[in-house]
């Protein structure tokens, strides 16, 4: 396997790509971890589990309501069928 040497203008590239990655990825960290705080203290407020709450933020923020009601339609079907809806 031979090993690739980049020039200095692709090394300069590949040094500023990784610390502005480097940057960005520790602020999403943080946001993360704020709304992920803030999820749970409303979850608490209005006795809501925070991992349903967090999965309707996931649906609204990507508009995908009809195709989550699809497979959850499914999904009932499924367990009707086997007799497991309680």
């Amino acid at each position: 396997m031979t090993t690739r040497v980049f020039n200095q203008e692709a090394k300069l590239k590949l040094i500023q790509l990784v610390n502005e990655s480097i940057g960005i990825l520790q602020e999403v960290e943080t946001l993360t971890e704020g709304l992920n705080d803030t999820v749970k203290a409303i979850a608490e407020e209005l006795e809501i589990k925070p991992s349903i709450l967090k999965k309707a933020i996931k649906v609204a923020h990507k508009a995908r309501l009809g195709e989550t009601n699809e497979e959850n339609s499914e999904l009932n079907t499924i367990l009707e069928t086997v007799g497991r809806t309680n």
